[in-house]
């Protein structure tokens, strides 16, 4: 795992190395153990590196092949790499280092634009090719690593994250209409290509893009999840024991393929702890766990121990515990929006990043449970849209998804920032989209390729790495997801969701864990809005900064504060955090 950047300019000017140096800088923390830069007039590569696989100096990047005229920075994992290094071998082609990352450069030589097909992981990658004088950029099929970029007249950049490219400097910061939009109605989410400022886009999951030496761009799609039914069909015996053996081999080659020891964060519910018992039954010998919980309040628990604690008893794991104090969740979280790319509504991001930072002295690689819910559809919305059995397929999506409908949007939204209702069109037509057999089949395919990569798999990325923390996601292993999507969505949502993973983990885990209801994330200091956290966003709300910049209706702001604790959303956010989070991502990132 790294932090990647780089720069092309396309009007006869070399690089701008002072460029490259601050967002290299704004990256360390995603790649402590190595920095690199490299220049070939036109082109600069930055690379900040996170050592997992061939630890050794000849696997430090940017890495440039001068036998082929290549160079590479990159930031992932390639699972199959041994296999397509032993393909490539027999093709004539000779290796100096001993990583996954070469395998790129080589695979590029090979096959082109083909490449990314043949890629097994998790990625974000830029090639420069020195005889063609083009640049090649590549993003895995479910944007598990980010990708971001900007033009600014003749200057073409890309990073890892949005602070990379503001620390280049030159961006417009001014806000996108339609990606406000989403992300007040998607729960935050985003979708590729916007982000909310209108000078920084992001590659598309499961897309290239590559620039020609004459400046021509083209950009395209490589990957399509199908959600249809195979023309022969399985039996419920015949789909789990497909559904099995793919999670059982994904589960595998995640642990297996790091020259560091993989851990798992441990939560205590079904997904996490499914982790550990596949791995132990993987034969892994030193499992290590890792869990945290906080403070109790009057209404909730605040950790899920007692759920955890049955598995590592189980098995044996070496297990660590954090227990953080309420008081330093509202001290610390401005530490955890200074590390998110983009803006997350998710109260949960405060727990991953004090999560990762503890983790992080310990191990380099930990496996997490991200992704189940999506795949196997474990969240309570999706029996509800099931049910729905009238209205369009957005009114059976919005009923029970949305944060808001557009209607509250007007109401809530500043008139300089009052638009269209570009979320309803935008989901709409995905789910109109071809090769989906039924109204939920094209729900599930769009949570897993839309909606999770700039939600929850953008927040472990980002808590993660803030700490050089790789996490990886065996749930979104894209074979997996492909059997997944092809299973009847009446056997996923089967005893109140994931019953596929449901009917694995029995004998496997304690019944404790695997019938308790779904659980979430327990921050109890942030869920009750009051005291400290509520003072905080109303300072927040009514500073000079928030009142220039005009985003919110005063009457709006008004009715959710006084009852903060009164106003949520469909899928249960709280609507005055959302706006707190926002306005505070602004003031910590643009102003």
């Amino acid at each position: 795992m790294c932090g990647i950047c780089g720069e092309l300019r396309l009007d006869g000017v070399p690089a701008d190395l002072d460029a490259i140096g601050r967002m290299m800088a704004a990256l360390t923390r995603r790649g402590p153990d190595h920095g690199g830069s490299y220049s070939d007039g036109a082109l600069a590569f930055g690379h900040r590196r996170l050592a997992v696989i061939d630890l050794s100096v000849r696997s430090n990047q940017p890495m440039v092949d001068a036998e082929l005229g290549l160079a590479l920075v990159f930031n992932g994992t390639i699972y199959n790499y041994r296999a397509l290094r032993a393909e490539l071998e027999g093709k004539g082609y000779r290796f100096f280092s001993a990583g996954d990352s070469e395998v790129i450069l080589k695979a590029w030589h090979a096959w082109g634009t083909d490449c990314v097909e043949r890629l097994h992981g998790m990625f974000a990658f830029a090639v420069w090719d020195a005889n063609r004088r083009s640049l090649f950029l590549a993003r895995d099929r479910f944007g598990i690593k980010p990708l971001y970029w900007s033009e600014q007249g003749q200057v073409l950049r890309f990073a890892s994250t949005p602070q990379a490219l503001l620390a280049a400097g030159g961006l417009d910061t001014r806000i996108d209409p339609v990606a406000l939009h989403n992300l007040f109605t998607l729960h935050a989410v985003v979708p590729a290509p916007r982000t909310i400022l209108q000078g920084v886009r992001k590659l598309a999951p499961g897309h290239w893009r590559l620039i020609e030496a004459d400046g021509r761009q083209t950009e395209q799609s490589y990957w399509r999840l199908v959600a249809r039914r195979p023309e022969s069909p399985l039996s419920e015996g015949e789909w789990l024991e497909s559904i099995h053996a793919a999670l059982r081999q994904a589960v595998r080659i995640h642990s297996e393929v790091a020259d560091v020891p993989v851990g798992v964060l441990l939560s205590g519910g079904l997904d996490s702890s499914l982790l550990v018992a596949l791995l132990a039954e993987a034969g892994v010998s030193d499992l290590r766990t890792f869990s945290v919980g906080f403070e109790d309040t009057p209404e909730e628990s605040g950790s899920e121990f007692e759920y955890s604690d049955l598995v590592v008893e189980r098995y044996g794991t070496h297990h660590h515990r954090f227990l953080i104090p309420n008081d330093q969740v509202l001290t610390r979280l401005p530490e955890a929006i200074d590390a998110m790319a983009e803006p997350m509504f998710g109260q949960d991001a405060v727990a991953f990043y004090l999560l990762a930072e503890q983790v992080a002295r310990e191990i380099k690689v930990v496996q997490s449970g991200q992704g189940a819910d999506e795949v196997f559809g474990g969240y309570f919305w999706y029996p509800r849209m099931l049910a729905e059995t009238t209205g369009s397929p957005l009114e059976r999506f919005a009923k029970h998804y949305f944060d808001r409908d557009h209607a509250e949007y007007l109401r809530m939204i500043g008139p300089d920032y009052a638009g269209e209702d570009y979320t309803s069109a935008f989901i709409t037509e995905r789910l109109a989209e071809p090769d989906a057999d039924t109204f939920m089949d094209a729900v599930l395919r769009l949570d897993v390729t839309t909606l999770i990569v700039d939600d929850p798999v953008k927040r472990v990325d980002n808590m993660t790495m803030a700490w050089g923390l790789e996490a990886r996601v065996p749930f979104l292993d894209h074979q997996l997801v492909e059997v997944a999507a092809r299973c009847p969505p009446e056997l996923r949502l089967r005893a109140g969701g994931k019953y596929p993973l449901k009917v694995l983990a029995r004998g496997r885990l304690p019944d404790a864990v695997i019938d308790r209801p779904k659980g979430y994330f327990p921050m109890p200091a942030l869920k009750y809005v009051r005291g400290p956290f509520l003072d905080m966003m109303r300072d927040v709300l009514t500073s000079r900064a928030s009142r220039a910049r005009g985003l919110y209706r005063q009457s709006y702001l008004d009715q959710l504060l006084a009852a903060p604790d009164l106003h949520h959303t469909r899928i249960q956010g709280n609507k005055l955090w959302h706006l707190a989070l926002l306005e505070l991502w602004f003031q910590r990132h643009v102003d």
